[in-house]
């Protein structure tokens, strides 16, 4: 599914988190380990289980927090019964201090009620709700285009131009780009007008 996990941490740092664990648990921790690191926490995007699958696995060979959104968590306790007591809450605009940087929790809903987008110095990790040349769907089971339509024009569009973007898939013809580039080609943020983006948001993709 060209899912991108993170490992994040302060330069010349022991300590990393990981943004989104899915799919190879194996492969983020030998990376954590051949960086000299030590895994100090788990922050969540939102709930989809292909940016979660690889939490249980994660919490069983590791004693770390989880971070997420205070909408997803009755979803995420659900999911992670066996380790609701790792589960840490997010709200709006908090700031977590995780491996040695400071991370701003951005709610960004729209794909899911309690998505948010993680802000940390001049980089911000936007999940599902914008990638390279595209944004989240918002035709799954509490999606919101008029929520997608404010996390991208009045949350993530407020960010300077030069903020690096790092999305949830690859799905783009680059792999990181910036707010700038973004608004600039990404048709998505051609549709100013709120019901022009719905429309063309919810149009079934032949």
């Amino acid at each position: 599914m060209k899912n991108f996990v993170y490992l994040v941490g302060a330069p010349g740092g022991d300590e990393a988190f990981v943004i989104d664990p899915a799919w190879d648990v194996p492969a983020i921790l030998r990376t954590v380990e051949e960086d000299g690191r030590r895994l100090s926490g788990i922050v969540l995007t939102h709930h989809h289980h292909d940016h979660v699958n690889g939490v249980p696995e994660l919490l069983r060979l590791r004693d770390v927090p989880v971070h997420v959104q205070q909408l997803e968590l009755a979803f995420a306790a659900k999911v992670f019964a066996e380790y609701r007591d790792a589960l840490r809450p997010t709200a709006p605009g908090e700031r977590l201090q995780l491996a040695g940087l400071e991370l701003t929790c951005l709610h960004t809903p729209g794909h899911t009620p309690g998505s948010q987008c993680l802000s940390c110095g001049g980089a911000v990790f936007t999940g599902d709700t914008l990638f390279v040349n595209a944004c989240g769907r918002c035709d799954f089971e509490g999606s919101d285009p008029t929520a997608m339509h404010h996390s991208l024009f009045e949350v993530l569009g407020t960010l300077s131009p030069a903020t690096a973007v790092f999305p949830g898939h690859d799905y783009g013809d680059v792999k990181v780009s910036s707010i700038g580039r973004e608004q600039q080609r990404n048709p998505y943020f051609q549709l100013g007008a709120q019901a022009d983006f719905v429309r063309h948001r919810m149009t079934p993709r032949k």
